[in-house]
């Protein structure tokens, strides 16, 4: 299968497939077509006999610091007139999520290798594979449950529960590795000069198994999940997402990026300040934190 790679790395050497996103000067942000190449990907793992453990990382100082805003908010590419079309856009976010669930989905067992940060759409790609081993000291969650988000995978719910689901949710916080280890979020967390050997170990032990039976006890727990509702829960997530961009408050957001800047527009929103309900002016310049626009 030949794979074409704008967004990504691929390689395969020991029974392992190396999955790398690769924008590090956007910290690997993600866009649609990073989200094609992730399927294509795992499905070139999938068809090729060698590969039994597919191991996800990402090129540079992070895993990926979610959807590139640069293009999603501030330059305003997807987001749609006022009367909006509910259908396109959950069209357009199934098709992301349905790419990076393709890691789940994927027959071959998946690990994430995560450093740096693994935030927003990010942490849906990490958590969408089946093990996650994190840096101590990186950083995962998703800050648009603020304002301009909902995770399209649902995974948070499905891998932590519902209070410490509604922890994460309901502030937008971020958690380190050691602390997504003690609350059951990732398998390991590591020393960040530890974390390629301590993934190489699992990969290692993981790749001596058969691919058929890898296969069968992978299937055996997803299937735990999908009974549990998980596509259905995935559904109402992704409309969920779209209404969060095309609210009042989710075009408040838009429209204060596009003013400002995407970081001035993220930095208001992770660091706590007030967003009003049903939007309302956008701030001066001068009232921005720091006095940055």
């Amino acid at each position: 299968m030949t794979l074409s790679t704008n967004t990504i790395s691929y390689e395969v050497r020991d029974h392992r497939a190396y999955l790398t996103l690769d924008r590090p000067d956007r910290l690997n942000a993600i866009t649609a077509e990073m989200g094609r190449e992730i399927a294509a990907a795992v499905a070139a793992a999938n068809d090729d006999d060698r590969v039994r453990v597919i191991v996800v990382q990402g090129a540079g100082r992070a895993f990926s610091a979610g959807y590139d805003l640069k293009l999603y908010a501030e330059e305003g590419e997807d987001l749609q007139p006022e009367v909006w079309d509910p259908i396109k856009d959950f069209r357009m976010m199934k098709a992301n999520t349905d790419n990076f669930f393709s890691l789940w989905r994927s027959p071959k067992p998946t690990i994430a290798k995560v450093r740096g940060y693994a935030v927003a759409g990010g942490s849906d790609i990490a958590l969408s594979c089946d093990l996650v081993v994190m840096a101590e000291d990186a950083r995962i969650g998703y800050m648009p449950a603020r304002v301009w988000g909902c995770p399209t995978t649902a995974m948070w719910v499905y891998r932590l529960g519902a209070e410490r689901a509604k922890r994460m949710l309901l502030t937008g916080d971020t958690i380190t590795g050691q602390q997504a280890k003690e609350w059951g979020l990732v398998i390991d967390a590591v020393p960040e000069a530890d974390l390629d050997a301590a993934v190489e170990k699992l990969a290692e032990r993981m790749a001596g198994v058969p691919t058929n039976q890898l296969i069968m006890q992978k299937m055996m727990i997803n299937q735990a999940y999908d009974n549990m509702g998980l596509q259905t829960t995935q559904n109402l997530a992704v409309l969920f997402d779209g209404i969060t961009r095309h609210s009042p408050e989710g075009r408040w957001f838009a429209e204060f990026a596009r003013q400002h800047g995407f970081g001035a527009a993220v930095r208001w929103r992770d660091q706590g300040r007030f967003i009003p309900d049903g939007g309302g002016p956008i701030p001066a310049a001068e009232d921005l934190v720091g006095g940055e626009a």
